[in-house]
């Protein structure tokens, strides 16, 4: 099998998500008139490479390809290289199998499942962007390979979580999950960076033996697992990064299906897969993993005892079964670890894109809550309260983001724009617009400055009033309307002068002269 063949396997759907986009773009598969050719074009990229993949399986096995296949080299210095290059044994293969099969099974349902919803395009768009990416996480022979899919799949994840981008909830909702992730690719860059340095390659199948070839202390090792561990946890949402997960349900049911209760959710535990020759010269950091899917296993299992939304209960039924594979890998169980892996995943996503025909067939309420659960008030209270994982995560992580955020907004649309002389931002007049406002005797309003909270958001709208004053007070006023007039003036000659240039002739020309310039 050819060496290209290999890259069009997380291609095909990448090449879809462009075709989409640009159809979308130019207009002619808009609507419900383009559901039709979205839905061809991403199932068939995603059945193709479900084939391909199933290709490279049976190559694999017969023994007619390598294990190894480097398709070019991205960057080349005296001490580093990244290649583009794909893995082929069998944890990649394993995962990528999976991966295709449930995307294929996924965009298929989507199809009729999405029929007629406003946005049908953006979401085949965001499902084929997130098939590619996983399939580069299953395949990717490095880490900074790994790093650009993990990405990929984190953007799609955060936007279809948005999908309903007109209701507050899911985009406060994608906020979190965005803002929780974004502490887990630091861990990633941190885990990149020290491989590079101390390790001196971020091929997977060679760190092991680079640490032994370097004799790099424990310590070391640590540190480097560290980093991709703390990226794992983010992404499949385990302790103490449960919170965002629950929250990520806004999205779509086959968004939920394939992302969070089968594929996504397991791309942390498939990369301490990956990192198992390195894990077993670190026993530390294995028994740190067990304790931690301990944790998660035993907290999700409390708090879904609780739940009454069947997709919730999913929810929390996938993190403890997530929480065990982690318990298997603390304690070497490495190939156990896949075989559940495998098992949840295609169970699961079974169960979410069941979940609304079950809730329309069911007719009963939810089963009671055990009864040894409520005798104990406090800890039934916690699992209510979900352990105040939650409000904790908002306060540490979301909250403050939000609010740095808001007050940059602020000093961009009041500082900022008025020193370079841009136009405000959505719902902000310009500052003459509002100057002629307030001299047909309108009010402007307070909110129109904008408020900050704080002792810097205090500081920032008492600077952008200060502007404000001194453009409205000392510019506009000092020269009369004769300002205004001028601009108004230029405003009608500019008018007229594109109205010119639009024409063919005067197009023409201008066409014609620049050629001139140039040659």
């Amino acid at each position: 099998m050819p060496n290209w063949s290999i890259a069009l396997i997380p291609l095909l759907p990448l090449l879809a998500t462009l075709w989409i986009a640009v159809g979308f773009s130019f207009g002619w598969n808009r609507a419900e008139k383009g559901e039709k050719e979205t839905a061809y074009v991403a199932s068939i990229s995603i059945l193709l490479s479900f084939l391909l993949v199933l290709g490279v399986d049976v190559s694999v096995f017969l023994e007619s390809v390598q294990n190894r296949v480097q398709v070019a080299t991205w960057l080349s210095t005296a001490d580093y290289q990244i290649t583009i290059a794909f893995i082929l044994d069998q944890l990649s293969l394993t995962m990528a199998t999976l991966v295709s099969f449930i995307g294929l099974l996924v965009t298929r349902f989507s199809i009729n499942y999405l029929h007629r919803e406003a946005g049908y395009q953006r979401f085949f768009m965001l499902l084929s962007l997130f098939n590619a990416a996983m399939l580069l996480i299953a395949l990717s022979a490095n880490a900074v390979l790994t790093f650009i899919a993990w990405e990929l799949a984190g953007v799609s994840s955060f936007l279809l979580i948005a999908y309903s981008w007109h209701r507050d909830i899911a985009t406060h909702n994608a906020i979190r999950a965005f803002i929780s992730n974004r502490i887990g690719d630091a861990g990633f860059l941190l885990g990149i960076a020290l491989a590079f340095f101390w390790l001196g390659t971020i091929e997977w199948t060679e760190l092991a033996s680079a640490a032994k070839e370097k004799d790099v202390s424990e310590i070391f090792l640590s540190i480097i697992l560290l980093g991709f561990l703390l990226a794992a946890l983010a992404k499949s949402a385990q302790f103490p990064f449960c919170a965002w997960i629950t929250r990520a349900l806004e999205g779509p049911t086959p968004s939920s299906a394939i992302f969070y209760g089968a594929i996504m959710v397991h791309a942390g535990v498939y990369l301490l897969l990956r990192l198992q020759p390195l894990l077993e010269q670190v026993p530390t950091i294995m028994v740190i993993i067990m304790i931690i899917g301990l944790i998660t296993a035993s907290y999700a299992y409390l708090v879904g005892l609780v739940q009454t939304d069947v997709k919730s209960s999913f929810m929390f039924s996938t993190l403890a079964q997530v929480g065990l594979m982690l318990v298997w890998i603390g304690n070497a169980w490495f190939s156990l670890a896949l075989i559940h892996l495998v098992l949840h995943a295609i169970w699961r996503s079974y169960q979410f894109l069941h979940a609304p025909s079950f809730m329309q067939q069911i007719n009963r309420p939810a089963r009671p809550v055990p009864k040894w659960l409520t005798k104990q008030s406090w800890l039934y209270n916690a699992a209510l309260q979900r352990f105040w994982l939650d409000s904790i995560s908002d306060w540490l992580f979301t909250n403050p983001t939000t609010t740095i955020a808001r007050e940059v907004q602020i000093f961009d649309e009041q500082i900022v724009d008025r020193l370079t002389g841009t136009q405000s931002h959505a719902n902000m007049l310009s500052s003459l617009s509002h100057w002629e406002a307030h001299q047909q005797g309108r009010l402007i309003l307070k909110t129109e400055i904008g408020t900050g909270s704080g002792l810097f958001g205090s500081f920032i709208q008492g600077l952008a009033a200060a502007f404000y004053w001194f453009e409205e007070h000392l510019i506009l006023k000092s020269s009369g309307e004769g300002l205004l007039k001028l601009i108004r003036h230029l405003g009608k000659h500019m008018q007229s002068i594109d109205r010119l240039l639009t024409q063919p002739r005067y197009l023409l020309l201008l066409i014609m002269a620049t050629f001139v310039v140039v040659l």
